[in-house]
């Protein structure tokens, strides 16, 4: 089968259209024909080998993991013995290892039953940013019916999911953009919307239960002046840093800042579970959350993708076919 690979660290061009062997479902695991994935900042971060002592976890001279792709979107082809929940034919969306290829194994607790009315690119947009905008909302963030939110970088793969999220919870959402993408803003959900290039709105007047920042360019203490006083601030997005040093001065800034004052501040990483996928699946069904895409790529210009997405400059999710969408 065919399969992205990559060997060694670099820009977007180790990243390799190769022929590899087609894997076989482990005994809780099911095998899904790929029909979609999609690519995270965390595909290009692995590439790249940043921060460098992450390569102490990731591989030293070149990445353990050879196989990016965590989103993906198809039909199951094969199951394991242990596997109850499905069967050959099912169609699926999840998360998963080497999801760019034409076929991946995938856990059977990891992946969910995708809803008749949305394509395999839809669904293969959700796994990562979705679960990753859901759980910083509701679980870290503790969103509730009422409150002020405000969405930083509210256009890209994860805020275009947390508008929509905040607007299921009943919060009244401020998003944060560029010029070019108010409108999409808005029309997702945004009540307010406030455009980076013309306005800081660290510096305006409005005050907020809760801010979800998926940039991580802001200083804490910006931050602060526009958080409510019980407010919490979830941070999800961090700077693109090579050494290790400049990345954990961003992450403790604000942690040190927590213990000093009412506001909350915290940093969040989404954990895959099947009971919140099939949440969001079912959002999905009714129509009250819808993907937002951005680019299509095959299979083979998986590079350009990932480069594309490193530019920083993606909105909504970009998306990876294999094969022809129904």
């Amino acid at each position: 089968m065919k399969a992205i690979v990559c060997h060694e660290y670099g820009p977007p061009d180790v990243l390799k259209y190769e022929e590899v062997e087609k894997p076989t479902a482990a005994d809780d695991e099911v095998l899904i024909r790929v029909r979609a994935a999609s690519v995270n900042p965390l595909d290009w971060r692995l590439m790249r080998g940043r921060p460098l002592a992450g390569r102490i976890a990731f591989g030293l001279r070149g990445p353990k993991e050879t196989r990016p792709g965590r989103d993906v979107a198809g039909v199951v082809e094969a199951v394991g013995r242990g596997v109850k929940r499905f069967g050959p034919g099912d169609e699926v969306f999840g998360a998963c290892r080497g999801a760019l290829a034409e076929y991946a194994c995938a856990r059977e607790s990891a992946v969910v039953r995708k809803p008749p009315g949305l394509t395999f690119e839809q669904a293969a947009a959700v796994p990562v940013a979705g679960l990753t905008a859901l759980q910083g909302l509701r679980d870290k963030g503790r969103i509730r019916a009422g409150q002020s939110v405000l969405i930083n970088g509210a256009a890209g793969g994860v805020g275009t999911f947390a508008v929509q999220f905040a607007r299921v919870f009943g919060a009244d959402v401020t998003g944060v953009c560029s010029t070019r993408n108010v409108q999409l803003v808005r029309s997702i959900g945004a009540r307010h919307v406030v455009d980076y290039t013309r306005e800081d709105f660290t510096e305006g007047g409005r005050r907020y239960d809760l801010i979800f920042d998926c940039v991580g360019h802001g200083s804490p203490s910006a931050l602060r002046r526009v958080l409510k006083p019980e407010g919490v601030c979830v941070i999800i997005g961090g700077p693109h840093v090579r050494w290790t040093v400049g990345l954990l001065a961003y992450l403790i800034k604000p942690l040190v800042l927590s213990w000093f004052v009412s506001q909350s501040f915290t940093f969040f990483m989404a954990r895959v579970k099947a009971d919140d996928l099939s949440f969001m699946s079912e959002l999905m069904g009714a129509g009250k959350v819808t993907p937002v895409i951005d680019r299509r790529y095959s299979l083979s210009e998986a590079a350009e993708a990932v480069r594309y997405l490193e530019e920083g400059h993606a909105r909504g999710k970009v998306i990876v076919t294999v094969g022809q969408d129904d």
